[in-house]
C-alpha cells in the first residue's frame, strides 16, 4: 500500500501546515466550507443509520465515509489545521508567524461552520417537510443529542465541563490521527484504511468533535430542542474547540514531530543551514 516511514509522513505534515498558512482566503474558506458540509452529511447519515437499525456500531462503522471523502478531495477541518499549522511555526518555516496560524484557524472555523449550518438547515427542512410538521424520528433524535450534550454536561457543573473538555481532547487525538493517516500512504486504499480506523473509534466512543457539533446542535435549535444558543456555545462548542486543539496538538502533532523530526541529526543540520526569510 505504498507505506511511508514516519519521518517521511511527519515532514509531509509540516509541509501541509505551511501550505495551509499561506493559502489564499478564498481557497481556505471554500475548502473549509465543503469539509464542514460533507462531515455534516456524514453525521446525518450515521444518525439515520442508528435510528433505523438501533445499532450504533453500524453508524460508527459507516460514518468515516464522510471524513475519507473530504480529505481525498483536499478539504480542511478545523481539527486538522489545529495540528498541522502549528507544526510549521514550531519548525520555523520561513515566513510562518503566529498571526498566520491564527488566521488559518479563524478562516477554517468560519468555513466549517457555514458548511455544517447549511446542511443543518437542509436536514431540518427535510425532516419537517419545510417546517410544517414535527420532526421525524431522525430529526427528533438529533434534537435529543443537542439537549443531552449541553444541559447534560451543565447539570454536572465543573465536573461536566472537565468531562466535555477531555472528550474533546480524546476526539481530536483520534481525528488528527486520521488526518495523518491520509499522509501515511501514497495509494488510495492505503489512505482510506489509515483514515477509517481512528475515525471509527472517535465516533463510536461519542467523543466531542467541534465540526460535527456545528451540525448537530444548530440542527437541534432549528428543530425546537429545549436548549439555547448560549447553552450550545458555553456547554459544548467552546470547550470542545479547546479540547480538540489541546488533544490533537499534544497527542498527535507534537509527539510525532518530537520523535520523528527533532531527533534526526540530518534534519537539524538542514534546518541550521537553511536561510530564514523575515516574517
Amino acid at each position: 500500500m505504498s507505506y511511508l516511514a514516519p519521518s517521511e509522513f511527519v515532514t509531509k505534515m509540516v509541509d501541509a501546515g505551511e501550505s495551509k498558512i499561506f493559502m489564499s482566503t478564498r481557497d481556505t474558506i471554500i475548502r473549509a466550507y465543503m469539509a464542514g458540509a460533507i462531515l455534516a452529511l456524514a453525521a446525518w447519515f450515521a444518525v439515520t443509520i442508528n435510528v433505523n437499525t438501533g445499532q450504533p456500531l453500524v453508524g460508527a462503522l459507516l460514518f468515516p465515509v464522510g471524513f475519507v471523502m473530504l480529505y481525498l478531495l483536499g478539504f480542511d477541518l478545523l481539527t486538522g489545521v489545529f495540528v498541522l499549522s502549528p507544526l510549521a511555526l514550531i519548525d520555523k518555516r520561513p515566513g510562518v508567524t503566529l498571526g498566520g496560524v491564527l488566521r488559518n484557524w479563524g478562516l477554517v472555523f468560519v468555513g466549517n461552520f457555514a458548511g455544517a449550518f447549511t446542511v443543518a438547515f437542509m436536514m431540518a427542512f427535510v425532516t419537517t417537510f419545510g417546517f410544517t410538521q414535527a420532526p421525524d424520528k431522525v430529526g427528533a433524535a438529533i434534537g435529543n443529542i443537542g439537549e443531552g450534550r449541553t444541559l447534560g454536561y451543565a447539570a454536572h457543573g465543573a465536573a461536566g465541563m472537565a468531562t466535555l473538555f477531555l472528550r474533546g481532547m480524546l476526539c481530536n487525538w483520534m481525528v488528527s490521527t486520521g488526518v495523518v493517516g491520509a499522509m501515511i500512504s501514497t495509494s488510495v486504499p492505503g489512505k482510506v484504511i489509515a483514515m477509517w480506523m481512528p475515525i471509527l473509534v472517535f465516533f463510536y466512543m461519542v467523543f466531542e468533535h467541534s465540526v460535527v457539533n456545528m451540525f448537530l446542535f444548530p440542527s437541534g435549535l432549528l428543530l425546537g430542542a429545549k436548549f439555547s444558543i448560549m447553552d450550545y456555545l458555553i456547554w459544548n462548542e467552546i470547550p470542545t474547540v479547546l479540547g480538540n486543539l489541546v488533544g490533537g496538538l499534544a497527542f498527535t502533532g507534537m509527539t510525532l514531530y518530537a520523535t520523528h523530526v527533532m531527533t534526526l541529526p540530518k534534519r537539524q543540520a538542514e534546518k541550521a543551514a537553511k536561510p530564514r526569510v523575515a516574517a
